[in-house]
Order: C-alpha cells, then sequence, then structure tokens
C-alpha cells in the first residue's frame, strides 16, 4: 500500500507541472517548450532540471509507462563514486548532493528515492506512455539536420504535435535517435564476440530483509585479509554502508536458468534489515524489446527466489534473509548506441584528455561487464580521471539534438567507464545550464572556444562546477601506436 502512495504522490507532483505557470525568471509554461527530453532516467532529468532552473520551458515525453527509469522502476539504488589515482571523489553538482545523503544513510530506501527524484522533477511536466509517431526535420545553416516538431501519441490515444529548440535522447533504448538519420556506434560483441549485436548483461536488483549487517560486516571484518579473500574471493570490501566483491558466492552458484548468471556481489545497507543487491545478470536484452524485457523480468524474480537460499548458506548474518520483493523494470546498462560529434576511445579515457568543451570531469575504472559469451566481464584499465566533451552529447548530424545518461557518445570500451551516474549526471547539468545561458543569444552548434570558457567561469562562479583547468595523469603516453589501437579495442589491459 505504502508503495502505491509513493507513486501516486509522483504523479501527482508530475501532472501539477502541466498547469500554466510563470516561473520567476522564466517562461509561459503554456507555450512551446525550448526543450523536450524523450525519456525521464535521472541523467537527462538534471539537465531538465538545471536548464529549467535558468529559466527555460522544459517537459518529458517518457515511452516507459512510469517514470524514473533506471533509479526509481528499475531500483538500482547501489550507487558508484568515481575517484581519482589520489582518492579524492569527483562528484560535482546535484550528483553530489545525492550522494552524500546516501552516504550519511539518509536515502537508501525505494521511498527516499522517489522523494528524491521528485525535487529534481518539481514543475516539470512528465507525459508517460506516449508513442513517437512522426518526426519532421529540415536541413540547417549548418549543414546539419534539425528537427522542427514530433508527433506522439498519448497513453489514452490521443495524437499530438510539439516543437522545441533542442530535443533530448534520453531513453534507455534510443526513443528518438533510433529514428533518425543516425549511425549505430559498434557494441559489445566487438570486444567479447557473439551475436552480430549484443549488449552488456542487464540485472534485476535483489531485494531482501531481516539481514543482520552487523553480524554480516562483523564476523567477515574479523578475518584476516588473506582468509577474507579465501573464502569469499578477491577485492571483498566491507563496511557499515555497503559491501561489494564476493566472487566465489557468485562461483559457488549454480543458476537455473541459462541466460541468467550470478556474479560478485555489490550490496548496500538499506537500514532496518533491508539490503538490495546488484549482482544478477540476464543476458541477451534488447531494452527497445518490451516482449524480452519482461521475460528478463520473470527469469529474475525466479532466480532471486533461489539466490536467497544460497546466501542464506554462505553468509554471517543473511540466516534469516528473505526476499523483499522485486523491482519493476530491470537495470539496463547497455542499449543501442548512435555517433555523436565525437566519440571518446578508451586512449581518451586513461590518457586523461580534457576538452576545450568540457561538460563533465569523469572517472570510474573501464568496466566491461560481460555477456552470455563472456559472462564475468573485464576490466581495462582505470583511468586517473578524464573530460567528457559537448560534442560527445551532440548526435552527429543534427543541430538541436542531445543525448543524455547513457547514450554518451563512447565506444564499447571507453563506455565501461563513461556510462557511470555521476560522469553523465554532472554531464546533464552542465548542458542544462549552458542552454540556458545561450539562450536567445547563440546556438548550440555555434559555440566556440572562446564562448565555452566563459560559460566554464560562469559554471564555476555560480554552481561551482570546474571544468577547466583540470590536469589529469597520462597512463598511456610510453605505449606505441599499435598498442594503443589494442587498448581501443579492448584487447590490451593498462595496469
Amino acid at each position: 500500500m505504502k508503495r502505491v502512495v509513493w507513486l501516486l504522490s509522483l504523479v501527482v507532483l508530475l501532472v501539477a507541472g502541466c498547469e500554466g505557470e510563470k516561473k520567476p525568471g522564466g517562461k509561459d509554461r503554456g507555450s512551446d517548450p525550448d526543450i523536450v527530453l524523450i525519456g525521464s532516467e535521472i541523467e537527462g532529468m538534471y539537465l531538465a532540471r538545471a536548464a529549467a532552473d535558468e529559466g527555460l520551458n522544459v517537459m518529458v515525453l517518457d515511452p516507459r509507462k512510469q517514470p524514473g527509469g533506471q533509479l526509481i522502476q528499475g531500483e538500482m539504488l547501489y550507487l558508484d563514486e568515481p575517484f581519482d589515482d589520489a582518492g579524492q571523489s569527483l562528484l560535482q553538482g546535484r550528483v553530489k548532493e545525492l550522494f552524500d545523503r546516501y552516504k550519511q544513510g539518509e536515502i537508501r530506501k525505494k521511498e527516499e528515492f522517489v522523494d528524491y527524484f521528485q525535487s529534481i522533477a518539481e514543475g516539470i511536466p512528465i507525459e508517460s506512455g506516449i508513442q513517437i509517431v512522426k518526426i519532421d526535420s529540415e536541413p540547417d545553416a549548418h549543414s546539419k539536420q534539425t528537427i522542427k516538431s514530433l508527433t506522439y501519441r498519448t497513453a489514452g490515444g490521443e495524437e499530438r504535435t510539439v516543437s522545441a529548440k533542442y530535443w533530448v535522447e534520453n531513453t534507455d533504448f534510443g526513443a528518438l535517435s533510433s529514428r533518425l538519420e543516425t549511425t549505430r556506434i559498434p557494441g559489445i560483441e566487438t570486444v567479447f564476440g557473439g551475436e552480430a549485436t549484443d549488449y552488456m548483461a542487464a540485472s534485476i536488483m535483489m531485494k531482501f530483509r531481516q539481514v543482520d549487517w552487523e553480524k554480516f560486516a562483523g564476523e567477515i571484518n574479523s578475518l584476516s585479509q588473506d582468509k577474507k579473500e579465501e573464502i569469499y574471493g578477491s577485492n571483498t570490501y566491507l563496511t557499515g554502508t555497503f559491501a561489494y566483491g564476493f566472487g566465489n558466492i557468485g562461483k559457488s552458484y549454480s543458476s537455473s536458468q541459462k541466460d541468467v548468471f550470478l556474479r560478485g556481489l555489490n550490496i548496500i545497507n538499506q537500514r532496518d534489515g533491508e539490503a538490495l543487491i546488484n549482482a544478477l545478470l540476464v543476458f541477451n536484452v534488447d531494452p527497445s524489446d518490451d516482449r524480452r524485457i519482461q521475460e528478463a523480468l520473470e527469469a529474475g524474480k525466479t532466480e532471486t527466489d533461489r539466490v536467497v537460499k544460497h546466501l542464506r548458506q554462505q553468509l554471517p548474518g543473511w540466516e534469516k534473509a528473505e526476499v523483499n520483493g522485486y523491482p519493476d523494470y530491470l537495470y539496463i546498462r547497455d542499449s543501442t548506441r548512435y555517433e555523436t560529434e565525437y566519440v571518446l576511445q578508451a586512449t581518451d579515457l586513461l590518457g586523461g584528455a580534457m576538452f576545450w568543451d568540457n561538460v563533465s570531469i569523469a572517472g570510474y575504472p573501464i568496466d566491461l561487464q560481460g555477456n552470455q559469451a563472456n559472462p564475468w566481464g573485464t576490466s581495462t584499465g582505470k583511468p586517473d580521471k578524464y573530460g567528457m566533451p559537448l560534442r560527445a552529447f551532440q548526435l552527429k548530424g543534427y543541430s538541436n539534438v542531445l543525448t543524455a545518461g547513457k547514450n554518451v557518445g563512447a565506444s564499447a570500451v571507453a563506455y565501461g567507464s563513461a556510462r557511470i551516474q555521476p560522469n553523465t549526471s554532472l554531464a546533464g547539468e552542465v548542458i542544462g545550464i549552458i542552454l540556458g545561458q545561450i539562450d536567445g543569444k547563440s546556438e548550440l552548434a555555434e559555440l566556440s572556444e572562446k564562448d565555452m570558457e566563459k560559460l566554464h567561469q560562469y559554471i564555476k562562479k555560480n554552481y561551482d562546477i570546474t571544468l577547466s583547468g583540470v590536469q589529469a595523469k597520462n597512463k598511456i603516453g610510453r605505449y606505441s601506436e599499435e598498442q594503443l589501437e589494442l587498448i581501443n579495442r579492448g584487447k590490451l589491459a593498462v595496469e
């Protein structure tokens, strides 16, 4: 019953955003929007929030039936924080507030994440369950295409047409960009082999209750490091907040289904005996295929009921653990993505590249989650930190189409790091600020290095976000051209 109340409160708030209003410093909400986002993933919602706060009129058209995507519907509530080689957090902007509250224990449960999502979406209309019917575009002065309008069908069957200055791909299955004149970025099959088009595994988040976290962490941390790794696997680590590693727990489990696989465990303590685990992989999931998503969800639920029995036997403090319900959606890591004006390569990341049009300072190991041909996946190196250029979020060939979140322009290998939520959340917020600042003055496709320098200064002064003057380690300076090519193909790991 409580879960129904949370969702109803979210719907009420989002519908309220559709009412005509005059935002201080903003525009009449009844007019055509400046920005339309397709999809409601959290990374793009940071763009929407920042643009709205800068005075722009923003709306969201979501093909999914409920808002919130991976974070809310998929309940991917285990948050990974990027650090540089000196151990310094790379979090900046609004996403830092989420992580701070998360680490403090204030935001751990789904309802707390729903409240947070509401705070980001406040005043921004979201229409869920839409279907794109038609997109009208035409050539522009930059020898590119410009989307002029989009016609969509509402959940109730009504057709509507909307015009906007900018359009943002913010789904996990390319709902907008797949309908445009675009080129697919080759996927994980280029690294691991397998089908002609393949994706890193999706996951179903496993939810449990009656977990004695104090006993769990206490007993395992009382072991010597050698003993801990002997029993549970290398890199096993626990605090009062989270745990990761436990590769031996996955290795000792036999799945009942050929396309479902238990890897090492990423576990978050949700308080009150509740815990959530990111570990149960489902292969061969095309997120544009609703039927396959439902099959994968059901397979994940069935396997979760078996996994809990394994955890009771293998982990101290989990002897009485029970399944605590199931998410309504999958955690989608990977999908068909399309070329942007700049496509990040693994050598950009490991070389610590910085760009004149940086919109994020990012980091995280190049973590290539597996497919069915290579279920354990691999990591090909850990960057110190690197920049993410605006051009990696500008859809190639279109002057007014942006990408958000996991639609970032990155090769299959570079994507292993670039995809991490804080990296693209910061980029989304910065792009939203930029759109607000250039409104009525210039177009995104016309921005020069001098323009970006001024924008970086504004963003630093007003948002305390640093995007320029950042130094990063180059970890591949002595590698040959042949070795650099192997790194970009995922065939050579960098220590």
